[in-house]
């Protein structure tokens, strides 16, 4: 028999060592979902602030300015993500649930590929652009809890004027915008606050496709570390968070991803674990 290339010696380590954590986290980025057609924000050559300028697409100042323009933009978009389908990456993360007592992945991505490939705890940091929210949120468009309610596409089609574009908010007439997180604006609390607990008290976590330098989201790897847990980093080239990982595996999610689920299928069955 012949010798064990390094790379898939290297996957067979993080394997063992996934699949015997108790809670692992997966922390994913714009990379992730580029493999599924989907244009990242930041990359030099075909990122969407290459082409447009972001303080006017996802600034408050700059949907004020141009309501119809910046809704009209987002409609597009979430015309490509819903033609967009979960690529192997999503659907080998989903499938690792079955292999540890405790998965959750904390995502930057706004696109809801994840849920759609079967993850059924994603911690969505930016919100999601199938979701929709009133500009303002300072009247009776609040839930019990203090949060704003948010809107489904179908629900906007319930709204009084369903063709208006931008629709306005049922409860002040006020704008309604994407439910996602623009520049100058906070996350939500309760969802970094929960990132941040889950950070700490995982076991391992295991990074794709985000270059590690947008926060606060940037940080979970490094509160992750100074936990204790186990890190890998899967990145087609080097990135902020290979610099502290424990395993830097080289390449596209999609790729590195399903060889690493046969990899943790295999080390379980090995340990009796049911898969």
């Amino acid at each position: 028999m012949g010798d064990v290339p390094d790379d898939d010696r290297l996957i067979r380590t993080v394997a063992r060592r996934l699949v015997a954590a108790r809670r692992l986290v997966v922390f994913t980025g714009a990379g992730v979902s580029k493999e599924s057609g989907i244009a990242t924000f930041r990359d030099a050559d075909d990122g969407l602030w290459t082409r447009y300028d972001a303080m006017d697409m996802a600034t408050r100042e700059g949907y004020l300015r141009d309501p119809e323009y910046v809704w009209g933009w987002y409609e597009h978009r979430f015309g490509l993500v819903a033609d967009a389908a979960p690529n192997p990456g999503h659907l080998a993360l989903a499938a690792m649930e079955r292999l540890v007592p405790e998965l959750v992945v904390v995502t930057q991505n706004i696109d809801g590929l994840h849920a759609r490939a079967g993850s059924t705890d994603v911690v969505e940091l930016h919100g999601s652009i199938a979701r929709f929210r009133c500009l303002d949120g300072q009247h009776a468009d609040r839930t019990p809890d203090g949060r704003p309610v948010v809107f489904t596409r179908a629900e906007l089609a319930d709204l009084p004027d369903p063709a208006r574009r931008p629709p306005r908010c049922p409860h002040c007439g006020g704008l309604i915008r994407p439910d996602v997180v623009w520049f100058g604006e906070l996350l939500d609390e309760a969802v970094i606050s929960r990132a941040f607990d889950l950070a700490r008290a995982c076991d391992a976590m295991l990074v794709a496709g985000t270059s590690g330098v947008v926060q606060p989201a940037a940080s979970l790897p490094i509160l992750a570390r100074r936990a204790g847990a186990f890190i890998v980093d899967v990145n087609p080239d080097e990135d902020e968070v290979a610099a502290l990982a424990d395993v830097f595996l080289r390449g596209p999610g999609g790729d590195v991803l399903p060889r690493l689920l046969a990899a943790m299928e295999e080390e379980a069955a090995q340990t009796g674990l049911p898969i």
